[in-house]
Order: structure tokens, then C-alpha cells, then sequence
């Protein structure tokens, strides 16, 4: 083909399948053209592999087991879980019951009022002879107090009968009465159910006046050393020191602080404290029965 002339149809097709003589370069403006990116091609070894993240899990089984602290819990590792369970309620029961039977034998312990030997501050249930209620009294005596400090008078007293009391008063066992006599001192019950302590008369506002004038009895009681003499506050139906005498003070059970039942008359029996007992006071209505004083 002559210089200067353009090339044929024929020429032209030869050029562009890359036969012909003539292959021009067409560059553009941004410079020479650059070859396409190879497509990213992941291996096979690529998707076999975990990738770093999350961490790998080790099996349960082959983790170091947590181990516990408690004794029945160790003892037990090796039964099946129904027999743990059932163990662990039996020993959860069993200790409940040691903990109920320890406080009723060395710090509270409930009583029933069974007679009218203490109306009207303690009340026994009708029909029972001079009983004023439809409810018998339920008290709570504190068992461990008299192990550090001595009984005071006035107090109403739970304590073990002396042998006499079964031959007297055709009854024994535990008995609760008012403490009136100290070691020691001398004891006069006078005509009119008024009561002398070495002389001195003895001041009983816990003593109904209907109930005193039923009281008969009179004489004159030693209250020898390391006994105590008690009285019932229903002086006419108390069988009581006067009877059979002083009560050894190894006999003594503990003081009775509380009634708790009925509700409508729980109140308290004892001087106690007033900071510990304030939220009490401000939740049910109690109320304290008073003592007696020598005169």
C-alpha cells in the first residue's frame, strides 16, 4: 500500500484479527493502559482452616471441674443426682429439727397454762375451775437467764415441782407461779390473803381483791438458803409453797417473759431494755404486767 494512502476494507479486518502489518496502539489520556487484576483465587486449604476468631471452645469433658466447697456435696460427687437430692433435703430437715429441739432446751421454750392458779395475769381455758377465758395462755419462759443472774421476786417463774407437790396437791411436774420469798427470808401470810416479807408487808397489784378475800390460808414460811417460795396470783385455787413448800433452786426452769397467744393478749411479763424491744412496741400492742414491792 503507497505511503499516504488509506487502507482498504479488506486491510483494515486483517488489522484488528492481528494478521495484517498494521497494529496501531491507541492510548488514551490517562496514560498507557494497565492490565486488569487477577481475580482473587482462595485455595482449598484457605476454607479448611478456622479463622482466629472466635476463639476455639474446649469440650466439656475435658474442662477442669469447679470443685465445691461443701463437705455433703463432696461426699455425695460420686451417687446419682436424685439420691443427692434426696440427701440434701433429709440433712436440711434433720438440722432444722437439732436447731428447734436446742433452742427449746437451752434458751425458749413455749408453755401452756393449764389451771387458774394464775388469774387473772395468766388465764386458763373454760371450763376449767375459775378459768376467765375461751383460750388457754400460751408463754414463753427464758431458760437461760437464771444461769447468769439470781431469780427476783416478782417474777413469774416455770420450775420442777419437789416431791411433796404429787402428795398435796395430787399433781406434779411443771409448775408456774409467782416468786414471793427470797433465800432466806421470812414468809407471813396474815387473815385477809395480805402477805409479809421479814415484817414487811408486800405490795401485790397483780392480787385481785375478789380473789384475796377468798384466800383462807395464814402462817408463817422460812425460806431456807438456795430456795426460793412461790404463790399463785389466784390465791384461793393455788396449791403452792405454802403447801409444800420452798423450791430448791436447782429445780428453777426460767422465767416466763412472754405471752404470745392469744394475740389479743400478748403482752410481757418482764422489764426489758426499751432500745432493742422499740420496733416490737411499734408493731404489736404490748403491754407489762407490773410486779409486786415490799412496802
Amino acid at each position: 500500500m503507497e505511503e499516504g494512502a488509506e487502507p482498504s476494507e479488506d486491510e483494515v479486518m486483517n488489522d484488528e484479527r492481528g494478521t495484517g502489518p498494521y497494529e496501531p496502539k491507541v492510548e488514551n489520556d490517562r496514560g498507557p493502559e494497565t492490565p486488569a487484576p487477577e481475580p482473587n483465587v482462595m485455595s482449598d486449604d484457605h476454607f479448611r482452616q478456622p479463622p482466629p476468631y472466635p476463639p476455639v471452645l474446649e469440650p466439656a469433658r475435658e474442662r477442669q471441674r469447679h470443685r465445691s466447697r461443701n463437705p455433703l456435696d463432696r461426699l455425695t460427687a460420686g451417687l446419682p443426682r436424685p439420691w443427692r437430692i434426696a440427701i440434701d433435703w433429709i440433712v436440711t430437715i434433720a438440722g432444722a429439727i437439732a436447731i428447734v429441739l436446742a433452742i427449746k432446751a437451752w434458751v425458749v421454750n413455749p408453755y401452756r397454762i393449764p389451771s387458774s392458779s394464775m388469774e387473772p395475769t395468766l388465764h386458763c381455758a373454760r371450763p376449767g375451775q375459775d378459768c376467765e377465758a375461751r383460750l388457754s395462755d400460751r408463754v414463753l419462759a427464758n431458760r437461760f437467764i437464771y444461769h447468769f443472774r439470781s431469780p427476783h421476786r416478782g417474777e413469774i417463774v416455770v420450775f420442777n415441782t419437789p416431791p411433796a407437790a404429787q402428795d398435796m396437791c395430787g399433781a406434779s411436774g411443771t409448775f408456774v407461779k409467782r416468786l414471793i420469798g427470797l433465800p432466806g427470808e421470812t414468809v407471813t401470810e396474815k387473815q385477809g390473803g395480805f402477805v409479809y416479807i421479814d415484817g414487811r408487808r408486800l405490795n401485790e397489784p397483780y392480787v385481785k381483791p375478789d380473789r384475796r378475800v377468798r384466800d383462807s390460808t395464814t402462817g408463817t414460811w422460812k425460806v431456807p438458803q438456795g430456795s426460793y417460795f412461790f404463790m399463785g396470783d389466784n390465791r384461793g385455787e393455788s396449791c403452792d409453797s405454802r403447801r409444800w413448800g420452798a423450791v430448791p433452786r436447782k429445780n428453777l426452769i426460767g422465767e416466763v417473759f412472754a405471752t404470745y397467744w392469744p394475740p389479743n393478749r400478748i403482752s410481757l411479763h418482764t422489764i426489758l431494755p426499751a432500745t432493742p424491744w422499740l420496733g416490737v412496741l411499734l408493731v404489736v400492742p404490748l403491754r407489762r404486767r407490773r410486779r409486786g414491792s415490799v412496802r
